[in-house]
């Protein structure tokens, strides 16, 4: 990496908001930087760069500081399960990159809170210690969002800019490449996908397990159709990659 791309990097970080935008600055981990040079080569992807470089100049204050964190941690042949929220957290020191999670020391947001309950049932292994999920990032789970960024105080916000086309190539890829791959899909919009992963992993003869339930925020983690509180989508994963040569996850 230049020194030009480790200060791009640097700056937002510290800042914990996204205060530039140049997607060809992410250091992104092995298998993804074809998919993502594609997008952002095309329209879709050029309008959504000149969106985010716009509300930055107008002052926005957009989170999270690197919106492609989830790429840069996780290689590509390296998933075996992923989690799909819709957009990042909103509020100032929540969102890092990856669906869900926050930096150690942050307090841990209501749909986390869900997230380490559920997990608890049948688990085997100590409760988290923070509300960090880098650990998991790191084995194999893609932690994605269906909307990359998000701004302050303004849930889908960002909704219906551009991300949604790249989150759609990003999922086909693993559909088509990972093998075994479990898809926790929480939520309306992270459910939109499952018709594209089941399709595609299907096309390339992959093993896929999809699993959906309804958003683990405490407006619908205990409402039907599928409550997320009890679903055992967790318990359900951990079987099947088991029984696939993959044990240990989400422990």
């Amino acid at each position: 990496m230049s020194d030009r791309q480790a200060s791009l990097l640097a700056e937002p970080v510290a800042a914990g908001r996204l205060l530039g935008w140049d997607p060809a600055s992410a250091s992104l981990a092995p298998g993804w930087q074809p998919v993502v040079d594609r997008f952002f080569q095309r329209e879709t992807g050029r309008a959504l760069s000149d969106f985010l470089r716009a509300r930055i100049a107008a002052g926005a204050v957009i989170y999270p500081p690197r919106p492609l964190r989830a790429l840069e941690t996780t290689p590509l042949e390296q998933v075996h399960a992923v989690i799909l929220g819709q957009d990042p957290y909103h509020g100032p020191g929540q969102a890092e990159g990856l669906a869900f999670s926050v930096a150690p020391g942050v307090k841990v947001p209501p749909s986390l809170r869900n997230i380490f309950k559920e997990l608890a049932c049948g688990s085997p292994g100590p409760a988290p210690s923070s509300g960090s999920l880098l650990r998991w990032a790191e084995r194999g789970v893609l932690l994605l969002n269906a909307v990359l960024t998000v701004e302050d105080g303004q849930p889908g916000s960002h909704a219906k800019k551009g991300w949604e086309a790249l989150t759609d190539a990003l999922l086909a890829e693993v559909a088509a490449r990972a093998s075994p791959c479990v898809y926790l899909l929480w939520g309306a919009h992270a459910q939109a996908k499952a018709g594209l992963i089941s399709a595609t992993a299907g096309q390339h003869g992959r093993e896929a397990l999809v699993l959906q339930a309804n958003h683990p925020s405490p407006l619908s983690a205990s409402r039907p159709p599928v409550p997320f509180l009890g679903c055992g989508h967790f318990a359900q994963a951990r079987e099947w990659l088991a029984e696939r040569g993959h044990p240990g996850f989400f422990s």
